[in-house]
């Protein structure tokens, strides 16, 4: 009995681990950009209020990406966009967002 409890709470360690590695490593934000370029600005960049990394605060752009199954042009892009390059998509958004220490300059 002993010994299967270490080797679970052993097994956990090691997922949680995994986990906190992948989310240290995050997305590429400059992948990010080409990304948000192809996908998001060809709608979002045609009208006054414009859709930029500007366009919201770090916390903001944490919380869309949260539950992006509520982004409003999920449906649009989910068949080509991964998983991974919405993370990329983030990291660009938050790195540039308009309370960031380097916030973008343009659009």
């Amino acid at each position: 009995m002993n010994r299967r409890f270490v080797s679970i709470i052993a097994a956990l360690v090691m997922i949680v681990t995994v986990s906190a590695v992948a989310l240290a490593e995050g997305g590429n934000a400059r992948k990010g950009k080409y990304l948000y370029r192809k996908n998001c600005r060809t709608c979002h960049g045609t009208t006054a209020s414009d859709l930029s990394p500007m366009s919201k605060t770090q916390a903001e752009w944490t919380k869309v990406f949260a539950k992006p199954e509520t982004i409003s042009c999920n449906k649009e892009w989910k068949a080509t966009v991964t998983g991974q390059d919405l993370t990329d998509i983030n990291s660009y958004l938050y790195d540039y967002a308009k309370d960031s220490p380097t916030p973008a300059k343009c659009s």
